[in-house]
């Protein structure tokens, strides 16, 4: 019987660690770039960032209480986390959470590595349905 409520599969498993490694990529790329704090008079483009970051935050906390075996927990956890602290710093500004990119970072290689874990595990359960 298979534990997971939302990676059922293999292949959710694999899209779920693509967009993954996606935005691990972007986290990186943006790390380099000096944020400002979201003030009213600030671009309308960081107010869309700030909002998607809101709602992507939301989703990913839904997901995360949603799920129910630890690893799948903690990988949406992990999402969650580096989502979150993407939009602390994209309200906040670099100079107020200079840590913000690490833990962004840090966090999305965590869900890549247990992403890849979930994936394994179907791996090995569809070989051994198959066997």
């Amino acid at each position: 019987m298979n534990p997971y409520v939302i990676l059922t599969n293999r292949r959710r498993a694999i899209v779920a660690l693509v967009h993954t490694v996606v935005f691990l990529v972007v986290a990186i790329i943006t790390g380099v770039l000096v944020i400002q704090p979201l003030t009213s008079s600030s671009a309308k483009g960081a107010w869309i960032m700030a909002g998607a970051y809101v709602l992507i935050s939301l989703a990913l906390l839904i997901l995360t209480a949603i799920s129910r075996p630890l690893r799948e927990r903690l990988y949406f956890g992990c999402c969650t986390t580096s989502a979150s602290f993407g939009l602390a710093r994209q309200v906040f500004g670099d100079a107020q959470l200079p840590s913000a990119v690490y833990v962004r970072v840090a966090m999305l290689v965590c869900a890549v590595l247990l992403g890849v874990s979930i994936m394994k595990q179907h791996g090995s359960v569809t070989l051994a349905q198959q066997g």
